[in-house]
Parts: C-alpha cells; sequence; structure tokens
C-alpha cells in the first residue's frame, strides 16, 4: 500500500476513508437529511428561516414545474444566477432530484462572459434575480435558453414584508434595471404551480452529472467541470468527517458569506451542514460588512469559511472586535493563501485559529486541510482528505520524494470526470495514471502536510477568485487602440493580488482610465485591471511568446 505519512497526524474520530458509495446521489443525501431533521433549522436569511422539511416540498416543487411544464429531460442543464438567499437552495435542489445538471454562474457577469458560459452549456433554464436579468436579456436571443424564471430579493418574505423590500430595491435603490424577457416566469409562480402537479423523484445514478462548475483554462475560454454525484457526495463526507468530531452537528450552525455559486462554499458549507443537520446562515451581500457583524451578533455561528479578503475585512470593521466569539469553534480558510498577519489577529480576537486548506473546481473542490483542532497557523494547507492521495511529480512525472519540489497531483472519488465537450483539455490533466493535474507548485513533509510554493499556470487569485490573463488579455486587445497587451498578478495587501495589465499602445490617445473602463464594461470587477502600464514593447522569447516572468520583474524592481 502506498505510503501515507498523513493518516498517523489524523485527528481522533477522523476515518481514512469515506464511502462514495454509501448514497446512490447527492440528491438522496440531501432527501435523507431533510426527511431526518424535518423539524429543524435548515436555512436563515433575511429574518427569515426555513425547515428541512420546507426545503423538501419546496425543491419538490420547482423539480415538478421544471419536468411537468418545462418538459426537461433527465441531464438537461439549468443555469442559475442568484446570489446567497433561500431560493439558491430550493432552486439547487429541486434541479438535483429532478435528474437534471446545475450550472452555477456568477450573477454579476457581463453580457460577453454570460454568453459563453450558456452557449457552452446548452442551458435549457436559467434562474435568475431580477437585480441581472438585464444582462440575461441582452445574450438570451443568442442560446438555447428555453425558459427563465425569475426570482426577486422578497420572494421568502412574509407578505407585507416581502412588499416592501421589493419596493425598496425597485422604486428607492433602483436596483433592478428595466428588462423585457418574453415568457418569463416569476419564482413564487412556479413554487405555486409546482405544488398542483404530480411528481415522483427519478432513480438517479452516482455517475450521473449534477453540476457543470465553470472554471477559467489556460486558452482564456471558461470550461465545465463535470462534477458527478458521486464526486459531490465524496466531497462532502469528507468534509462533514474533517469537521463532525469537532462540532455538536444539530446545535452548531454555519454561516456561509461567500458565494453559494463558488464551489468552496457549495460543497463545504451547504452541502456539508445539510448532510449534518445544521443550520446555515445564508449572507447575500458580504460587502455590507456593518450587515454582515449585526447578523454575526445576532446568530453567533459555529463555523465559517472564507478567503483571506473577507477575514481581513472584518478584522477592521467596527463592532467586530465586541462580538460574542464563545460559540465559535472552527474557520476555514481556502481559495486563496492567509496572510500570516491576519490570521493571527483573527485567531487573537476571535480564539479560534484559521484552518487553511486547498481545493480546485476539478476535485468538488477540497484536497485537503489544516486539523481543525490546531491552535496554530503554520502556512500550510494541512494534510490530504479521507481517501485522497496527493503525490508531488517532476517534469517527467516521477514522484519526488519528502519536500521535493514539484507538481501537486491528486487522485480521490472528489476528482472530476472531465470537461465538458473537451476532451482534449481533459487528457492534459491527468497523468497516464490517472492522477489530476493540479497547475499547483508544492511539496510535502515527512508528516504528510502539503505546502503551496508557486503556481505552475500563470493564474491570478483575487480574493479568491480565479482569474486567467490570457481571457483579459483578449477582452484589452479588442480595444481599437491596443495593439498588444500582456497581464501578471502583482501582490496586493487587500485582495491578495491584483490584475495589472501592460500595454502597446496603437493610438498615443489613449489613456489609463479610459481602457479600464472599457474593460470594467466586459468583465467582472475582479477581472478589471487595477492598473495600466503602457510600455513601447512586450518582453518575448526567440518564438514570440510574451515573458510575463520578465514583467513581473519590472514590477518588483519598480
Amino acid at each position: 500500500m502506498k505510503e501515507r505519512p498523513w493518516y498517523s497526524n489524523y485527528p481522533d474520530g477522523v476515518p481514512y476513508e469515506i464511502d462514495p458509495d454509501s448514497y446512490r446521489s447527492l440528491a438522496e443525501l440531501c432527501l435523507a437529511s431533510c426527511r431526518e431533521n424535518r423539524d429543524r433549522i435548515a436555512f436563515v436569511n433575511r429574518g427569515v428561516s426555513l425547515s428541512f422539511s420546507e426545503i423538501d416540498q419546496c425543491s419538490r416543487d420547482v423539480a415538478a414545474y421544471l419536468t411537468t411544464e418545462a418538459k426537461l429531460k433527465h441531464g438537461d442543464r439549468v443555469a442559475i444566477m442568484l446570489p446567497n438567499l433561500l431560493q439558491s437552495p430550493i432552486v439547487l435542489l429541486g434541479v438535483l432530484r429532478a435528474g437534471f445538471v446545475v450550472v452555477n454562474v456568477n450573477p454579476l457577469y457581463t453580457a460577453r462572459e454570460l454568453e459563453h458560459q450558456l452557449k457552452d452549456c446548452g442551458a435549457r433554464v436559467v434562474v435568475v434575480l431580477e437585480n441581472f436579468a438585464a444582462t440575461l436579456a441582452e445574450v438570451l436571443p443568442k442560446t438555447n435558453v428555453e425558459h427563465v424564471i425569475i426570482a426577486s430579493i422578497g420572494d421568502c418574505l412574509p407578505p407585507v414584508r416581502r412588499w416592501l423590500v421589493n419596493f425598496f430595491i425597485r422604486r428607492i435603490k433602483r436596483l433592478v434595471p428595466a428588462f423585457r424577457i418574453s415568457g418569463a416566469g416569476r419564482f413564487a409562480n412556479i413554487l405555486r404551480r409546482g405544488r398542483t402537479l404530480d411528481y415522483q423523484d427519478p432513480v438517479i445514478d452516482a455517475e450521473d452529472l449534477a453540476f457543470l462548475q465553470y472554471t477559467g483554462g489556460t486558452t482564456g475560454v471558461a470550461k465545465g467541470a463535470m462534477l458527478t454525484h458521486r464526486n459531490m457526495i465524496a466531497n462532502v463526507l469528507q468534509a462533514s468527517a474533517w469537521v463532525q468530531p469537532f462540532l455538536d452537528s444539530k446545535q452548531d450552525s454555519s454561516v456561509t458569506a461567500l458565494p453559494l455559486y463558488h464551489i468552496f462554499a457549495l460543497t463545504v458549507n451547504l452541502f456539508t451542514f445539510m448532510k449534518l443537520g445544521a443550520p446555515n446562515l445564508l449572507i447575500t451581500n458580504p460587502r455590507d460588512m456593518k450587515g454582515f457583524v449585526r447578523e454575526l451578533a445576532l446568530h453567533r455561528p459555529a463555523f465559517m469559511t472564507g478567503v483571506n479578503t473577507l477575514f481581513n475585512g472584518l478584522l477592521n470593521t467596527p463592532g467586530f472586535d465586541a462580538l460574542d466569539f464563545s460559540s465559535f469553534k472552527i474557520t476555514m480558510a481556502g481559495g486563496m493563501a492567509v496572510q500570516e498577519d491576519v490570521a493571527d489577529r483573527w485567531q487573537q480576537l476571535t480564539g479560534v485559529p484559521i484552518s487553511q486548506g486547498y481545493g480546485l473546481t476539478e476535485a468538488s473542490p477540497v484536497v485537503s486541510g489544516n486539523r481543525v483542532d490546531s491552535q496554530e497557523f503554520d502556512g500550510s494547507v494541512g494534510f490530504p482528505f479521507p481517501s485522497t492521495d496527493v503525490v508531488v511529480l517532476d517534469d517527467s512525472d516521477q514522484p519526488l520524494g519528502t519536500d521535493g519540489v514539484g507538481e501537486l497531483c491528486v487522485i480521490g472519488p472528489q476528482v472530476m470526470r472531465g470537461y465538458w465537450q473537451r476532451p482534449d483539455e481533459t487528457a492534459k490533466v491527468f497523468t497516464v495514471d490517472g492522477w489530476l493535474r493540479t497547475g499547483d507548485i508544492g511539496r510535502i513533509d515527512a508528516d504528510g502536510r502539503v505546502y503551496i510554493e508557486d503556481r505552475k499556470k500563470d493564474l491570478i487569485i483575487v480574493s479568491g477568485f480565479n482569474v486567467y490573463p490570457n481571457e483579459v488579455e483578449n477582452v484589452i486587445t479588442t480595444h481599437p487602440e491596443v495593439l498588444e497587451a500582456a497581464v501578471i498578478g502583482v501582490p496586493s495587501a487587500k485582495s491578495g493580488e491584483a490584475v495589472q495589465a501592460f500595454v502597446v499602445k496603437k493610438d498615443p490617445s489613449l489613456d489609463e482610465a479610459s481602457l479600464i473602463s472599457f474593460c470594467r464594461k466586459r468583465m467582472t470587477g475582479y477581472k478589471t485591471p487595477d492598473q495600466v502600464q503602457f510600455i513601447d514593447e512586450l518582453p518575448k522569447s526567440n518564438v514570440g511568446k510574451v515573458l510575463r516572468r520578465e514583467l513581473k520583474n519590472l514590477v518588483s524592481d519598480s
């Protein structure tokens, strides 16, 4: 048997292996918990709670509508463009239990980004918050979407409060741009209609697709990672096994501030805490830090996930230091490296260390994590999860020994089937032995701890979100006054990394502000360059490849 030194460092109560075949589908896992915990609170948002039985009923109504009225067939794709609202788990479980495939979409996508994803996945239905429906309306004629379901912020609120909230959002704050989508249905009406329809959950196989979770690529084109029900079950069981010994699983609640369209929060918060039968506090707008602090004061969660920028933002928000942290038990971080100073301040204030982990979309996403009972932050990304093997390979795909630095590769039941309709890209990320190449450079010490040393790809991570330079460069070079462009990541105290562009002008009159504005209209905010440096010529190799490392040297020398 392969040596796994990390096993001897597992906490008591954490198994070496999990059984990904203990449930037939992710929906079965969730529904079993809904029925076992019927009267317990499952989700809380904006002062309203839904029990597990209500999630069961409402998701059943969504499934009935999609099956009977929308006439979807097994394996059809449903795109979900929602922030963290009660509608999110309802729709997610409704789609999954009906045997359809969830395509999570960032609601802040620009028309260009949204069009690519909807066309690539072939979604037949889109569920969208009305605040973002104008963008959808712009691209809808270019896609194969047949049905649109529009949600509003107030959908799950009591009637009077629903009217007041929607009036405030639409009329006072004017946060719903005008749009026209012919034949669109309203979320509340869909639920009412679904409740009148006959429905029976279909049989779903563990190898059926559950999610097309989009992630970038070195080509700059977003690809759908095919995550099966078995992949997701595995990672949920791995995550729950990792934290359950340290929680009262029926009492301790989770706070979910990271968006559920991001695979980290989706797996570790939503599905893991559904499995545990524990409450989940959904934060719709974590950028409203003062509002976030008020929610923490009211609900006093035991578990929290986040990224470095979120923790740092809370630490610098008035009132956070006055909270009662006696309920806090576990803080887990992922998505980007946690800065040591932030980790130290967090532990001093809350009494709970940040347990840093590691993962990627292609692994559903978690690969490794620090012990959540650890009392110190060591800068590693912890130990491989149960049923997970991690190896470090050199450029010839030969394994390296203890502390040898090379590419981290992973194998386990949570690793994706491949990329949607891209066999060539799939082949690139798997070795002949079936190991998933992560694209990250790391090492494993004698105790089995994994460390990230660098990235093999030119990936930029901004506040936990992946930014692929080629995509940004492709947008910049569509500007008529740009001749050439290259993009790199630069250190940022606020977001870990920021995007910096180097541009060769075609027209001397081009300025930084106008180019950044051009990008902002075509890309999500975190992808837009923070700064632009105009240069006479991009550094290139003999074959014409842009040398990003030399651009990084320009930044470090300045």
